[in-house]
């Protein structure tokens, strides 16, 4: 009886100290792949910037740009406290806050509550949503989000 309960422990012993990490090492694989998958970069609310912005990844910017901005394919999140003067040329554009300059989105343009656009927007969808700010032309083009698909 002695031996059946230390043949008993030791194996319930064994498995709590491989189980947590199973766990610990199953989810930072996905997040590390995704990482990978799409890279983003950060222009902080204290950056101040005049000249083309052009670029292979997601962006956020939360300061101020003057002057044009291309990120073909991916995503341009402009920030509560951004202000850009720009012509915008992105595959998905989230306005938070200010943008005045003609908006070019090959899958969807995102006005939120507090955002403002000021020009031209042509996009295959959009959503403004209420108590944004909005003032121009719109063109919806479902053309242009199958073409980026091919």
């Amino acid at each position: 009886m002695w031996n059946k309960q230390q043949t008993q422990t030791e194996p319930h012993a064994v498995p709590p100290a491989t189980g947590p990490a199973t766990p610990f090492s199953t989810p930072s694989s996905p997040r590390s792949s995704s990482a990978t998958a799409r890279s983003s970069a950060r222009l902080g609310s204290s950056l101040q910037i005049k000249g083309h912005i052009t670029g292979t990844e997601d962006l956020q910017i939360d300061g101020k740009v003057e002057g044009s901005i291309t990120l073909r394919g991916h995503q341009l999140t402009v920030g509560s406290a951004a202000q850009l003067n720009s012509e915008i040329h992105a595959g998905e554009v989230i306005v938070y806050g200010k943008v005045v300059g003609n908006v070019h989105a090959r899958d969807r343009v995102d006005v939120k509550t507090d955002g403002s656009v000021v020009g031209d927007i042509s996009t295959a969808r959009i959503s403004i949503e209420d108590g944004a700010h909005f003032k121009g032309r719109i063109e919806i083009d479902p053309a242009k989000s199958q073409a980026a698909a091919d």
